[in-house]
């Protein structure tokens, strides 16, 4: 829970680096979440509070992602690759999925070394 509440807490940084870790338990809790806001929604008859939710997170996600992408090197305009229909989106999990280069790059030092959790 603290990796979602670190991203939440970066609210719109899109400077330095984020783990692999960082990046894909905060996409898990947003799964989990959006689940079972659906679920209360339906229920309620309040089908909008996923949405509102989404909204709400779109930013953190954005940023998380584009530190995710700094993180192997790449520029974070790179996430516009999956506009591209299919391939792009194969191409952009692929590159949220690798190992992030262990040396400094221009966005700054490997946060798995360097002891930023």
């Amino acid at each position: 829970m603290n990796w979602y509440v670190d991203v939440l807490k970066k609210y719109a940084v899109f400077s330095g680096r984020a783990r692999r870790q960082e990046y894909w338990m905060f996409f898990l809790f947003n799964v989990i979440i959006s689940i079972v806001l659906a679920i209360v929604g339906r229920v309620i008859g309040f089908a909008a509070l996923g949405a509102i939710y989404s909204l709400a997170v779109f930013l953190p996600g954005l940023g998380v992602a584009v530190r995710r992408l700094h993180d192997i090197g790449r520029s974070g305009w790179a996430i516009l690759i999956a506009l591209i229909p299919l391939i792009g989106t194969i191409i952009l999990i692929v590159w949220l999925a690798s190992e992030g280069k262990p040396e400094q790059n221009q966005y700054g030092t490997n946060p798995k070394y360097s002891g930023a959790v």
